[in-house]
């Protein structure tokens, strides 16, 4: 049976910033095995960052693990930062730092926004790519905006009233709009309660059984402001994706291997959407972990992406003897 317990805490053996369009600067890591087979760990939200658990998920003697914050989030420069800031930069940034870090082929791990991102970038460059890992699969449709706005209320009621007390009568009309001007304000005695309000509204609803460690965590001042306005500040624009772009190309991913975690309660990305990239990518095999939501920390849904991470070490190919330029 493949393994399902997290590695034990690992720390970098390479870190930096790399520039890439003014004015961002990507803050990366690497660690485990620097001989080992490259696997790129991609973050949600957008804006959300990885975290030293995040390493976890990878055998450090086989994987060379790889982690950015995106644009905007965590260590990257500047912090919350919406100019210059979309998907296709977001895929730009990936390509220059594989090409940074020499890496001919690497494996895809994302969750929820993560699995957006890693979506649009193996469509853009699938030579790049050895196989896909994704969770709580978020295709970026507006449907899928307008659930997480207004359908999460029908299971989370409490939390949604708390998410929208926080603007006035008036905002409520187009709570999207509203939290983004408030966001984007730049008072911190406007912006950072909205992010607060934003991000605990989110987290309350990503686990099955509540959490007060995630809504915590994600509601801090060091995660919400960059979580909550680069959240909005893609919304409202689109995710700067076509409509159903992602299903439109998964054409592209063929011949790709996949596997699909899936929280069978995920109430922030509902499984109809896993079930809809699984349908439209038959390389892939969708697991529905029976008693999770939507956080990659639940138990069920962890030991299905640690289990993933070790069937694929059967399946990756072999490495190339050049950087796939």
């Amino acid at each position: 049976m493949p393994r399902t317990e997290l590695y034990p805490a690992i720390e970098p053996y390479e870190s930096g910033h790399l520039q890439v369009t003014a004015p961002h600067s990507i803050y990366w890591e690497e660690c485990g095995n620097p001989e080992g087979y490259p696997v790129l760990f991609l973050h949600g939200g957008p804006g959300a960052g990885f975290s030293p658990g995040h390493r976890r998920f990878f055998d450090p003697k086989f994987y060379r693990i790889v982690l950015v914050d995106q644009r905007g989030a965590g260590k990257s420069a500047p912090y919350a930062e919406t100019q210059g800031n979309d998907t296709h930069s977001l895929i730009g940034d990936l390509e220059s730092l594989r090409r940074f870090l020499g890496i001919d082929q690497w494996l895809l791990f994302g969750g929820s926004w993560g699995s957006s991102l890693a979506l649009a970038y193996a469509e853009a460059h699938p030579a790049a790519c050895a196989g896909l890992i994704l969770r709580g699969i978020f295709l970026c449709r507006q449907k899928e905006v307008d659930w997480f706005m207004f359908g999460m209320r029908q299971f989370f009621p409490e939390a949604w009233d708390s998410f929208m007390a926080h603007l006035s009568e008036g905002e409520r009309k187009d709570p999207l709009n509203a939290y983004y001007r408030r966001l984007c304000d730049p008072d911190p005695n406007v912006h950072m309660p909205a992010a607060a309000a934003w991000s605990r509204y989110e987290a309350s609803c990503s686990t099955l059984i509540p959490s007060p460690a995630t809504i915590d965590a994600m509601s801090s001042p060091e995660t919400s402001l960059a979580l909550s306005r680069l959240e909005a500040h893609y919304f409202v624009n689109g995710l700067f994706l076509h409509e159903n772009q992602l299903l439109r190309d998964a054409h592209r991913l063929r011949g790709l291997p996949g596997i699909i975690v899936q929280g069978r309660y995920d109430v922030v990305c509902p499984p109809a959407s896993a079930r809809d990239l699984s349908e439209a990518w038959p390389d892939a095999e969708l697991i529905m972990v029976p008693d999770a939501g939507h956080s990659a920390a639940e138990d069920g849904t962890m030991r299905a992406l640690v289990s993933a991470t070790e069937r694929f070490k059967d399946w990756l190919p072999p490495r190339k003897s050049a950087i796939a330029l």
